[in-house]
Order: structure tokens, then sequence, then C-alpha cells
């Protein structure tokens, strides 16, 4: 086989006002792709018209193993980044799996 990788994806619910949040969320996630060992990197929403009960929006990132993956969760972008999320998010539902 190959060499495998992990990828991890995050989506998230957000609070009102949902369109600005998903603006600034969309916007302030473009400081992570300078986080090192990052092989992939996507931020996505939601289609408008789909499912109410669907996530807002999601990370998508894929790094070559978890000690990557864990340095980049303790990377200084990536703490400033969840501090904002942190103020904007409903809910967050995360899974990191092998390539």
């Amino acid at each position: 086989g190959g060499v495998l990788m992990i990828r991890h994806i995050c989506m998230f619910t957000l609070k009102e006002d949902k369109a600005q949040n998903k603006e600034e969320f969309v916007s302030r996630a473009q400081s992570l792709k300078e986080i090192a060992g990052l092989r992939r990197f996507e931020v996505v929403t939601n289609k408008e018209g789909t499912p109410e009960s669907n996530y807002d929006v999601s990370l998508i990132l894929d790094v070559d193993d978890v000690e990557t993956l864990d340095a980049y969760q303790k990377d200084p972008v990536h703490v400033k980044f969840a501090e904002f999320v942190g103020s904007v998010k409903e809910g967050r539902a995360c899974i990191d799996y092998e390539l």
C-alpha cells in the first residue's frame, strides 16, 4: 500500500447572525493555511436550501500523521482561530480517519 495520511474533518453549527459568522469563519480560516504540515486544506460552507439540521461550516485537512495533527492543534495560529470559533459556534463534530 501507499503512504497513509490522516484526514481531519471538523464541522460547526454557528450562532446567529449565521451569514455574518459564516463569512468571518471562512475569512479567518485562511490563516490556518500557513501552518506547517498541511497536505490539503479546505474550508466549506453548507449550501443554502439544504436541511436545517446540517452543519454550517466545515474544515477539511490532510496531514501525514497524528503527530502533525497534534502540532497543528497546538500551533498559535490554530489556537487563535479556535478562540474565535469558540465565540461563534453552537455545535461541533470532528472525525480523524486514515486515508
